[in-house]
């Protein structure tokens, strides 16, 4: 490692030694990324289990907040042979929304079915754990092709998530409002500027500082636009408005309060939440392909996949020990390190360390949480289209031959297809909708992986 003057090294390496300050503000970038998914699947499995009215609602969004930093910890540093030991960023999956709804609704709702859903994350990680521990006998699986193609249909599937928040947020009902998307717009431009016309950390930094210009900006909006509108009789707030009086009123500290929700163990739940397991498994092996190809420029070995799938399932177990639904790498942050290349796990700590405050801090994460919808999605838009480009550098790393363009084609073709369509299976059984639709990341993985297997490769 190259040292300056004082000693440091660049933040564009894994080990490297950078400044607290600079560490911090990279970190930040990571916490903006993923704060609003992180809570997102709390808020609705929560919501639909009737959590607010047990009085545990805030406490177990708390925990969301403290696990995802613990959790990703322990990914950048790794305990033995749990973790990877690169720049993964852990957080609430919302891969187990379907699954965890279609469990609360066959249990009829309730504190009971989110116990439920805790008992089965419980085994399902201590599931996934194992299917980690077996992972390099089953590496030979997952060749450059396959893997690219999984990184690019994680990096499909969230563009559209980036877009949705880019315009307010499609629940909103200003959705797609000029003030929403000249936000966003801003915000993407300040980046683009940022990132490649300034130089240390403006360009580094550079989706921190576009958020702040967002949350600026959104401060002074108010001065000369209305902050309300009128949507059929009701008049509503615009998504752009920061709502600072939900910082006003959250607690400065607050211990976390452990096992909010006791264990229940019924098949109904442990059979498709496992399933879901397997899933986010073959996520967690994209992501950390997705991370050590856009960001460090080689494949990931077989000790970082293991590693990091044994350390999703682990960290699953333990968060359900706060009644936190499992966690999961998150491709917005593979997105984040794929633009940026900035790889160091002093930097990315920060962040966790982050959000560990939050969780005994509600104020710190009221902050964050209050951010507007397009002033995320300005980012986010550029970030999760890196992820597609990570992918299709994995893919022609061998050479693009007529046997990887059939590979990709089908399987993107059927992955991102069930994805955008997921209404093409509702007359299948419901576990199969939770399964194979939503995102579209597992039937393309499935597909890849048996016409890598099936297709013999090309004569030289």
């Amino acid at each position: 490692m190259k040292k300056n003057a004082a000693g440091y090294t660049s933040e564009y390496e894994l080990e490297g030694r950078i400044p607290l300050g600079k560490a911090i503000l990279l970190g930040m970038q990571h916490v903006l990324a993923m704060f609003v998914g992180n809570l997102t699947p709390i808020l609705v499995i929560g919501g639909m289990c009737g959590l607010a009215d047990a009085g545990i609602f805030t406490a177990i969004i708390q925990n969301a907040m403290l696990v995802a930093g613990i959790v990703t910890l322990v990914q950048l540093y790794t305990i033995g042979p749990v973790g990877a030991r690169l720049p993964v960023v852990m957080g609430t999956s919302s891969g187990f929304i379907g699954v965890c709804s279609g469990v609360a609704n066959s249990m009829g709702g309730g504190v009971l079915a989110y116990g439920a859903i805790m008992g089965a994350s419980l085994i399902g990680g201590l599931f996934e754990t194992v299917l980690g521990f077996c992972l390099k006998p089953l590496r030979r699986f997952f060749p450059s092709v396959v893997t690219g193609t999984v990184v690019t249909a994680i990096g499909l599937s969230l563009i559209s998530v980036g877009i949705n928040s880019f315009g307010g947020g499609n629940n909103n009902k200003d959705f797609g409002s000029p003030a929403n998307l000249l936000i966003g717009t801003i915000v993407l431009v300040s980046i683009i500027i940022l990132k490649h016309f300034t130089k240390g950390i403006w360009s580094s930094a550079s989706i921190l500082f576009g958020i702040i210009i967002g949350y600026i900006l959104c401060a002074f909006l108010p001065l000369i636009l209305p902050t309300t509108f009128v949507f059929e009789g009701e008049t509503l707030t615009h998504s752009w408005v920061l709502q600072w009086d939900r910082v006003a009123s959250a607690a400065w500290f607050s211990l976390p309060k452990l096992i909010p929700v006791s264990y229940v163990f019924d098949v109904r739940a442990i059979i498709p939440i496992c399933i879901m397991f397997i899933v986010t498994a073959v996520e967690t092996v994209g992501d950390i392909s997705g991370i050590t190809e856009g960001g460090m420029g080689r494949e990931a070995t077989d000790r970082e996949l293991s590693g990091g799938v044994v350390c999703d399932g682990l960290g699953s177990s333990f968060a359900t020990l706060f009644g936190v639904l499992p966690n999961t790498s998150f491709s917005q942050n593979v997105g984040l390190v794929g633009m940026t290349k900035i790889v160091n796990l002093f930097a990315i700590s920060m962040g966790a360390i982050f959000l560990i405050l939050c969780g005994f801090s509600p104020k710190l994460a009221a902050i964050v949480q209050i951010m507007p919808q397009p002033v995320l999605g300005g980012a986010a838009v550029m970030m999760f289209a890196s992820i597609v480009v990570s992918g299709i550098q994995l893919i022609t790393k061998g050479g693009v031959t007529n046997r990887v363009v059939t590979i990709v084609a089908v399987s993107l073709g059927l992955g991102y297809g069930l994805g955008s369509t997921a209404n093409v299976l509702s007359m299948l059984p419901s576990w199969v909708g939770y399964v194979f639709g939503g995102s579209g990341i597992v039937p393309a993985a499935i597909c890849a992986i048996i016409l890598n297997i099936c297709i013999a490769p090309d004569e030289q």
